[in-house]
């Protein structure tokens, strides 16, 4: 709205005119809100760039606490001046807007790649371990190969880059935000694609959560080859005792 357009419109006493200017001074604040935000979310990069380092991934994984399915990681690389609203925490973003979100990260991104440890591997080596190897695969997937990962909370000592862990990164690192986001929508549509091989688990639903009716259809129909056999629910359906702790809902 043009200067001039709003002057008339604060000099016009009529409702409909006030009402106009109360929409833009809402938009105007949500705008600032977002602006500010934004600025939050990119301060590790800031600190980075301004100690030199150039080439910054953000890693996230996603898949720790599911019966079913593979831990997924995602690496990404953003150019310096990328920016995408609503960028945020995958877990505070609905299907439709992760999914668009996710499509401009991998279109816009310098680099990105994913990792994955599949369920016969978790059981394995453990669900830890699982989660940090499938994010040194993201890592060792992306080329140009960064010179600082930005990570989610934890350090991977195997990884021979600079690293700056965050405790709950995802909401505080935009590039983690958007490592976070491309990796869960990458695990959901392989969720979607199992659900299909496997019907009667409502794994399109839950995508392998411990919730109710996925722990029902395990004793109901049984254990599948997606199933992790290390995780209580899944061994309490063999009649085995569990061997892994049972890990918390996100």
């Amino acid at each position: 709205m043009s200067a001039e357009v709003e002057a008339q419109l604060r000099a016009d006493p009529r409702a409909g005119a006030q009402r106009i200017l109360e929409t833009v001074e809402r938009r105007r604040k949500k705008n600032r809100a977002e602006g500010q935000r934004l600025r939050r979310m990119f301060r590790y990069e800031r600190e980075l760039r301004d100690k030199g380092f150039v080439v910054l991934a953000g890693v996230d994984e996603v898949g720790m606490s599911p019966l079913a399915g593979p831990v997924i990681s995602a690496a990404v690389i953003l150019p310096e001046a990328f920016r995408l609203a609503q960028g945020d925490d995958s877990k505070k973003l609905d299907q439709p807007t992760r999914e668009r979100l996710a499509e401009v990260i991998r279109r816009e991104a310098i680099s990105y790649a994913i990792g994955s440890v599949d369920p016969e591997e978790i059981d394995r080596i453990n669900i830890y371990q699982a989660g940090l190897l499938s994010m040194r695969r993201a890592i060792e997937g992306l080329s140009p190969r960064p010179d600082h990962v930005l990570i989610d909370a934890r350090r991977l000592e195997q990884v021979d880059i600079p690293q700056t862990p965050i405790i709950h990164g995802d909401a505080k690192s935009f590039t983690i935000a958007a490592a976070s986001i491309v990796a869960k929508v990458h695990r959901d549509g392989l969720m979607v694609e199992f659900d299909r091989e496997y019907p009667g688990y409502g794994l399109a639903q839950h995508k392998g959560y411990p919730v109710r009716s996925h722990q029902e259809a395990l004793m109901r129909l049984g254990v599948t080859p997606i199933h992790r056999r290390s995780f209580a629910p899944v061994r309490r359906a063999l009649g085995v005792e569990a061997v892994q702790i049972d890990l918390p809902l996100p």
